[in-house]
């Protein structure tokens, strides 16, 4: 399977992530399954050694051990290990969530609660994990298209966008800035906003520039009275981009590619320095 088209993250940072095929997956289920079989085989010599006389009791242990492993071997170690099991580790993939970010223990309690009940071997002799998966372009099982994630391969090298520049005179200011309360979903807002500036109305431009300016001064510094609007949503979203795209790169092992140059916005309040 090829490259998909890219994963823009929180940060705004494009990725182009490889998802992960069906045989890499399958293989990499295999591995897991048999992990899980001889952990299972252990408790049981474990509850048959420490014996008792109630059997009833001995094989509702084994039991409640045993489902307890068939789901917390998946949730566990993908929400401890960063999406990975041993399974997916050895074929070098990742649970990642649909912007690429990483997946948390929502995301691998759903996915594996979902896998158990119905996409897995025993309910569906796994129909229902190998038909999404063939019918999706990022080869999604039931459980990836409920919690919102897609397994990549994670030893492929993600290619990672051009950040945009921050102005040289600004660029001491914006590193300076507190940029945590940005949630994603504001950081996503304003990045289409200056994507597609040119294509919105010049009432609806400011209206939705005002907007976007308005939410993002309760969160950063106020903006100085010196740099424009534009300038300011641009300057922001482009320091946060810079920030993860360094640490993004920094995680993989390489040097994070030229910024390249920001895109002029549409006349009007929303407008570049002179």
């Amino acid at each position: 399977m090829g490259v998909d088209q890219p994963i823009v993250t929180g940060e705004a940072v494009a990725l182009e992530l490889r998802p992960a095929g069906v045989g890499s997956r399958g293989i990499a289920f295999v591995i897991d399954l048999i992990v899980q079989f001889l952990v299972t085989i252990g408790w049981v010599w474990a509850v048959s050694q420490a014996g008792g006389s109630d059997d009833a009791a001995v094989a509702a242990v084994i039991l409640t051990l045993v489902v307890a492993t068939v789901l917390g071997y998946p949730v566990a170690f993908e929400a401890l290990w960063r999406g990975r099991t041993p399974g997916k580790a050895v074929m070098g993939l990742r649970v990642v969530r649909d912007d690429g970010g990483p997946i948390r223990f929502r995301h691998a309690f759903v996915r594996g609660l979902v896998g158990v009940v119905v996409d897995r071997p025993g309910f569906s002799s796994g129909l229902l994990a190998l038909v999404p998966m063939l019918a999706t372009r990022r080869s999604k099982r039931l459980g990836d298209l409920a919690a919102g994630t897609v397994v990549v391969q994670d030893r492929v090298p993600s290619r990672i966008a051009p950040a945009p520049t921050v102005a040289a005179e600004l660029q001491s200011w914006a590193a300076g800035l507190d940029l945590t309360g940005i949630s994603d979903g504001l950081a996503m807002e304003i990045r289409a906003f200056l994507g597609r500036a040119r294509q919105l109305t010049p009432k609806g431009r400011e209206d939705l520039g005002n907007q976007l300016l308005a939410r993002l001064e309760v969160v950063v510094a106020p903006r100085p009275a010196a740099i424009p609007p534009w300038t300011f949503l641009e300057t922001v979203l482009a320091e946060r981009t810079r920030r993860a795209t360094e640490q993004m790169s920094a995680q993989r092992g390489y040097a994070p590619p030229p910024a390249e140059p920001a895109t002029p916005p549409p006349a009007g309040p929303f407008a570049p320095p002179s």
